[in-house]
């Protein structure tokens, strides 16, 4: 549960939950922008609620104001994120704010964007109150990458993993091993729709020939670019990845690659990027505009950005299954820890997935 700070009050943790929610309604559809929700409350109930629903359409701040009307002026508007001061592809909603004679506005966090901050500034000049870090850690775990962005040179990685009770994500063999429910992989969907880019290693392409695409989920306003990890670079030419990379795009990255077969793969629509490291990658996929990516695989993948320190959450969806001596663990090319002490991860969040168990980690 939140504990309440600086002048938090336990109904201003209800409404900026409420408003929480409400930006989740943005997931997929609102990059590069981040998702935000806001309330409008008068005497104790709400008058008026939104959210940012698309990239370029108004902002959450706008659309609930618009929908309490007259009812808004004298009263609290709750908004995840600070109100942005600045003229982008929507006006200021500090202005608009301000313009309504709202009394008091409460927000969960600063914005981090140099060109958009400052609202909070613009509302106290007005005369209009002003309380900030309410629901701050939920905040900025819901736009994660968002903040990412301005405080690292690298995308936001999410390492998601589907294992069973003995941590095996494959039964050793040639082929694909299911693994987890439909509610799963309905969850996954949605969770790739999040993402800018979805990420394997070439094992993965061998054995499961993915797609890497939302398919049981709204489909995410920009598609996610599909990206393969390969030493060598050598996607198979007739993997369904090369046959469908005019559709979406996917990003080859591997060191040293054949000049013949780079020319077979760019003639098909694949980029490839040579990086002689994965940080070294990452931060090229980051300066294309890949801001969060989700990595999906496989072991050998996992182990290498485990083993850098590369992981900002880690998603582990256990299924009830067994597959015993000779599977293929998930952590199997992780390094060891080093002197036998192993850093312990935070759990944030634990939820039942039909009869699959997910969990989210943070590193300590």
């Amino acid at each position: 549960m939140t504990t309440p700070k600086r002048d938090e009050t336990t109904e201003d943790v209800r409404w900026m939950r409420r408003a929480l929610e409400l930006a989740e309604r943005g997931w997929g559809q609102v990059a590069p922008n981040p998702m935000v929700g806001a309330i409008v409350v008068r005497d104790g109930a709400m008058v008026g609620e939104g959210a940012h629903l698309r990239y370029g359409e108004p902002h959450a701040e706008a659309v609930a104001l618009r929908a309490a009307g007259a009812r808004a002026r004298g009263a609290t508007v709750y908004t995840t994120l600070e109100p942005c001061a600045h003229d982008g592809l929507t006006p200021p909603c500090a202005h608009a704010l301000i313009a309504a004679g709202v009394s008091r506005v409460v927000y969960a966090v600063g914005d981090p964007n140099p060109e958009a901050r400052g609202g909070s500034a613009r509302l106290r000049a007005a005369g209009v109150a002003v309380t900030e870090g309410v629901c701050e850690t939920e905040a900025r775990e819901l736009n994660a990458a968002f903040f990412n962005r301005f405080a690292s040179d690298r995308p936001w990685i999410v390492l998601k993993m589907a294992v069973t009770l003995d941590a095996a994500i494959g039964d050793g063999s040639a082929t694909t091993s299911w693994i987890t429910n439909e509610v799963t992989k309905r969850y996954v969907h949605r969770l790739r729709a999040g993402h800018d880019a979805i990420a394997v290693g070439m094992r993965t392409v061998r054995v499961d020939d993915p797609q890497l695409t939302v398919r049981e989920s709204e489909a995410p306003r920009v598609p996610p670019t599909r990206v393969v990890f390969s030493r060598h670079g050598r996607l198979p030419l007739t993997s369904t990845l090369a046959r469908t990379a005019q559709d979406s795009p996917v990003i080859v990255v591997g060191q040293d690659i054949d000049t013949e077969y780079a020319h077979a793969l760019s003639e098909l629509g694949v980029e490839l990027l040579d990086a002689s490291s994965i940080t070294e990658a990452l931060r090229a996929l980051g300066r294309q505009g890949l801001h969060s990516i989700l990595v999906e695989g496989g072991a050998q993948l996992a182990g290498l950005f485990l083993g850098d320190g590369l992981v900002d959450r880690l998603i582990l969806v256990q299924a009830p299954v067994i597959f015993g001596r000779g599977a293929l663990g998930a952590f199997s090319a992780t390094p060891l820890a080093r002197g036998g002490v192993a850093p312990r991860w935070r759990v944030l969040h634990r939820e039942s997935l039909g009869d699959d168990l997910l969990t989210v980690f943070a590193p300590s």
